[in-house]
Formats: structure tokens, C-alpha cells, sequence
């Protein structure tokens, strides 16, 4: 009997949901963009727009991750400590054992993977009954041990390799929007051209379906979260780069952004729904919004309830998305 191939999402006919789900956010986000031109003439300018990009791009970075987590029902609230104790690794490497430059972003990428790959193991192995619960508790353990492993102080003055993808150009565009391009460009041809993608898919839309059809579930979600660990130490790298400095209180609260944009850009909390290509719009309006309430000069703590008030508006937009497709 030939083999089911799952349904992903880049598979399916598009109806009215998934134009509004694409252009809708596209929309909010050219609108949002003209009323900040209006408001202030600073924000259509070159200097501030390659600022959002390059703030814009370490989000775009840790939102793969956190795509992938709720791409499969889950959530990964660990990517901001992740980052932290990744790259204070490499800065310990690189600086106080002379390590090759190369060999330690290696680590760093490395470090990130298996930090991710144990969420996934406190899933699959432990059982622990919800993501929310094990990537929490590695969030505080790698978070405490960041600051233990560096006595809080941060390591800077770092060699050009470490910096590079962080600081370069190429021409006039930074090397870390090259970066996100071709991340973003390979996460689409995984998830939708390749096996593995449609498994994902299939995981998050219904796990025991999934397995009956003789999918190993518990390798997909360790795949996943150790993805969603290398990224966030990628995201930390450049990063350490646009600042030359690796500090342990990095990357706090990193997860909220990245949440935002993955759930702005349409993808489900219920699993099994959404498009990487969405999530960079998701990404573009929040940086966007964050830049202009910085021009606007609205204070950190109003910033802060505003990203929080965008996510349960996004969230609950996924519910009514849900409600109507049941209908």
C-alpha cells in the first residue's frame, strides 16, 4: 500500500481564510506603516529603516523556532535563555580559552541544539504533559546557570568571525537581513518540499493520527525543539554581533516578540496550521510597532502592555479562525 502523504499547508487550495490570513496581516502592516509616516517624518528614513531590519532580524531568527514549537501544538518559552547561556558559552570560549572563533560559534549553535533537544526529551521521554511546563522550567535552569557560569558579567571584544554576521555589509544591505532571506527561504522548502516538513505539519494537526500512520512523533518534536534551541543560539550570534558584547540578562522576555509575530502571522495554537512566509510579516509589524512607539516616545512600560495587548488580540483572532472553520 503506498505510504499517506500528509496535507501541509503549502499543499492546500487556498480559500477566502487563507488570503486573509496572508494579505490581512500584509494590510495591517502597510497601514500601520503609513500612519507612522504621517505622524512622524523620521520613520521613512533610510537610517531608521535598516534599524527595524536589523533589530527586526534576531526576532525573525528566534520566531523560526517558535513557528516549528507551535507548528506542532506546542510553545517554546526558552529561546530567550537559550540565547543567553549559548552565547555567554561562547563568550567564555572565545575569551578565556582562546578558542578558534569558528569552533566557537559551532558551540554556540551546538549548545543551543541540545538545550533545545532536552525540552523535547522532557516531552517525549519524561512525559511531561505540556510543553508550557518543561520549556518553562528550562528557561529559569538555563537563565540561573548563565548567571552562575559568568558571575553576571558580561564578555566583549570579540574577533571578526564572531561578529561578522552581527556587524557586516554587503553593499548597503547587513548581512544579518541576508541571513533571515535565505533562513526563511530554506524553512519553506523544508516544510513544504520535504518529508520531514509534512510530518511537522501532520504532528501538530493531530499527534495520534499522525502516529498511526507510522510517523514517529517523538522524533519530530525532538527535531523541532532542538531546532528551535539552534536558532535561538543563531539569533544570539548575531545578536553579539550588532552589540560586541555577550551578557547574561540577554534575550530576556525574547520569547513574547517571537510568540507575537508567529500568532500575528496566522499560525494556530491548535497545531498543524500556519506559513513560514507569514511569520516575517508577523515580524516586520512588530518591529515596526515597537520602532514607532519608540519615535513616538511612548515609555518601555506602554510599549510592553501593548505587545501584550497584540497577542491576545492574535490569539483570539486564532480562536475565531477555529470557531468558523468548524462551522
Amino acid at each position: 500500500m503506498a505510504e499517506q502523504q500528509p496535507i501541509t499547508e503549502g499543499t492546500k487550495r487556498w480559500n477566502f481564510k487563507d488570503y486573509m490570513n496572508t494579505f490581512g496581516v500584509l494590510l495591517s502592516l502597510l497601514i500601520l506603516c503609513v500612519f507612522l509616516t504621517i505622524v512622524s517624518p523620521r520613520f521613512l528614513t533610510v537610517g531608521n529603516l535598516m534599524n527595524v531590519a536589523g533589530q527586526a532580524a534576531v526576532n525573525a531568527i528566534v520566531s523560526i523556532g517558535l513557528f516549528l514549537a507551535i507548528l506542532t501544538s506546542g510553545i517554546d518559552l526558552s529561546v530567550g535563555s537559550v540565547l543567553a547561556l549559548s552565547t555567554m558559552c561562547m563568550g567564555l570560549f572565545a575569551k578565556n580559552f582562546n578558542m578558534n572563533p569558528y569552533l566557537a560559534l559551532l558551540s554556540c549553535l551546538l549548545i543551543g541544539a541540545l538545550l533545545g533537544l532536552f525540552n523535547g526529551l522532557l516531552l517525549t521521554k519524561l512525559r511531561l504533559p505540556h510543553p508550557f511546563i518543561s520549556t518553562m522550567g528550562t528557561k529559569q535552569m538555563a537563565r540561573g546557570l548563565c548567571l552562575v557560569v559568568t558571575a553576571t558579567q558580561p564578555v566583549y571584544g570579540f574577533k571578526k568571525p564572531i561578529v561578522f554576521l552581527g556587524n557586516a555589509s554587503l553593499g548597503p544591505i547587513p548581512v544579518s537581513i541576508i541571513l533571515v532571506a535565505l533562513l526563511y527561504v530554506l524553512m519553506y522548502i523544508f516544510l513544504n518540499r520535504t518529508k520531514t516538513g509534512r510530518y511537522i505539519y501532520a504532528v501538530g494537526g493531530n499527534k495520534e493520527a499522525a502516529r498511526l500512520s507510522g510517523i514517529n512523533v517523538n522524533a519530530i518534536l525532538n527535531l523541532v525543539y532542538a531546532m528551535s534551541g539552534a536558532m535561538a543560539a543563531l539569533a544570539g550570534i548575531v545578536l553579539v554581533g550588532r552589540v560586541d558584547t555577550a551578557y547574561p540578562l540577554a534575550g530576556v522576555d525574547y520569547e513574547t516578540d517571537a510568540i507575537a509575530a508567529v500568532i500575528i502571522g496566522g499560525a494556530s495554537f491548535f497545531g498543524g496550521v500556519g506559513k513560514i512566509g507569514n511569520t516575517i510579516v508577523g515580524v516586520l509589524l512588530i518591529a515596526v510597532l515597537r520602532n514607532g512607539l519608540n519615535l513616538l516616545g511612548v515609555t518601555s512600560a506602554w510599549q510592553t502592555f501593548t505587545i501584550g495587548a497584540v497577542i491576545i488580540i492574535a490569539v483570539f483572532i486564532d480562536v475565531l479562525r477555529q470557531d468558523i472553520g468548524k462551522r
